[in-house]
């Protein structure tokens, strides 16, 4: 990720700045509080243009229907203070640090002895997989079946008894980061499963949910519940990564492959929230707006899936809905994430999509859009380090938002919630 330096302080001089908050605290308990009201009230700043640094964009919208979920005050609420201790500052930043998934480079843990410290030190929360570097087209993270679960012991063994979220894309077809070139069975596509017969889907399920444990992965960015309403979408209908454009059968053959990831102890992040099969451009190289192709059908999958009990978290995609959000694609919308929360009735994790992709960073910046993603009710924050390779990013990433606590733009009670859904996915290592 590529530092736009924002509200970055070091945890020497957030601790100063809680010191001073403290004390102005009790001078405050002395005299009667003013009352303020800012103009416009939170987020109401003017928009820069497009990658300004000097400016950044407001909060993400909260002027959309369905209602937004409130916006965080200017400063900690009563009882959600700033921790006032050196012990307390390392634990909001261990936590944070828990809310990153990144991806790296390397076969063996040696061969990314930033990643190590970044795990063992800072509290890394969670990596993922890659078969292919993006940037070189050479070998990223597999080259055999065993290479793979020696690498993931590493890793596990590293984090120690906090726990470690390894997870992969393995979709099946296309997207199949463990598949027959490095030594894996065959996935047919989605799409292909889709056409079939329910005991074909279930022994595809069952046989994805063994590949991917086997591998020592406990968290699956699976399965895709888009709606194929678009067969040339760029994003997912042209490469056969929805079962169906039926959301009864999009909900139905997701719950097989969901029954089979638990059976074996892999969680999974149901995908790409609210929908992007109506999509005409990929969101890892641009901006798709979907805001006059989608309908609220497209919800529906996860509605069911959610009522059933079988979501263990959401990734919510970069696409641009208007309908939804008139001015933030749906990875950095507080309403659109309320309607995750209220209309779907899910209140589990919520991971962003790669915050380093295109569609996000030329528009918004790549610190702007870290709190931006906070702010809008997402719990873990993904960042492939595909196109962009940085080894400082876990001590960026805390430190940006040490910042916005220290400020009042987050609070730690919002890091403590964000924590506490992120605990609902770790303990289910193979």
């Amino acid at each position: 990720m590529a530092p736009t330096h924002g509200p970055i302080v070091s945890r020497r001089a957030l601790l100063a700045g809680m010191a001073l908050g403290g004390a102005a605290a009790s001078l405050a308990a002395c005299v009667p509080a003013p009352v303020a009201t800012p103009a416009g009230g939170a987020g109401s700043a003017v928009s820069p243009s497009p990658g300004s640094a000097a400016s950044p964009p407001p909060g993400p919208s909260a002027s959309a229907s369905p209602p937004a979920s409130p916006a965080p005050s200017a400063s900690p609420a009563p009882g959600t203070a700033v921790p006032s201790s050196p012990s307390a500052a390392d634990e909001l930043a261990r936590r944070i640090a828990g809310l990153l998934i990144v991806g790296f480079r390397g076969l063996r843990l040696a061969d990314a002895p930033w990643l190590r410290a970044a795990i063992a030190r800072d509290g890394l929360g969670g990596v993922i997989l890659f078969d292919r570097d993006q940037r070189t087209g050479g070998a990223r993270n597999v080259a055999t079946p065993a290479q793979v679960a020696a690498l993931t012991a590493e890793l596990r063994a590293v984090a120690g008894p906090g726990g470690l979220l390894v997870g992969v894309d393995q979709e099946g077809g296309l997207v199949t980061r463990l598949g027959p070139a490095h030594g894996y069975p065959s996935l047919a596509s989605e799409a292909a499963v889709g056409r079939g017969t329910l005991a074909a889907a279930q022994a595809w399920a069952r046989a994805l949910a063994a590949t991917v444990a086997g591998a020592g992965c406990n968290l699956d960015f699976a399965p895709v519940v888009d709606l194929d309403v678009n067969p040339t979408s760029p994003a997912i209908g042209a490469l056969g990564r929805s079962f169906s454009a039926d959301p009864a059968t999009v909900a139905r053959l997701a719950g097989i492959e969901l029954d089979a990831l638990h059976a074996r102890g892999v969680r999974s992040a149901a995908k790409h929230f609210p929908g992007i099969g109506s999509s005409t451009v990929n969101t890892d190289f641009g901006v798709a707006d979907v805001t006059r192709t989608w309908s609220r059908t497209e919800l529906d999958p996860y509605r069911q899936l959610a009522a059933a009990g079988k979501l263990d978290a959401v990734m919510v995609g970069h696409v641009v809905n208007g309908q939804l959000d008139p001015s933030y694609p749906a990875s950095l919308s507080r309403p659109t994430l309320a309607v995750l929360r209220d209309d779907v009735g899910f209140d589990g994790p919520a991971v962003t999509d790669d915050l380093q992709a295109a569609a996000i960073t030329q528009r918004y910046g790549a610190d702007e859009a870290v709190l931006l993603a906070l702010e809008a009710g997402n719990d873990l924050l993904l960042f492939a380090n595909q196109q962009v390779y940085d080894t400082g990013l876990v001590r960026h990433v805390v430190n940006l938002v040490l910042g916005a606590v220290a400020s009042g733009r987050l609070t730690a009670a919002q890091i403590d919630q964000k924590w506490a859904r992120r605990g609902l996915l770790v303990g289910a290592a193979p």
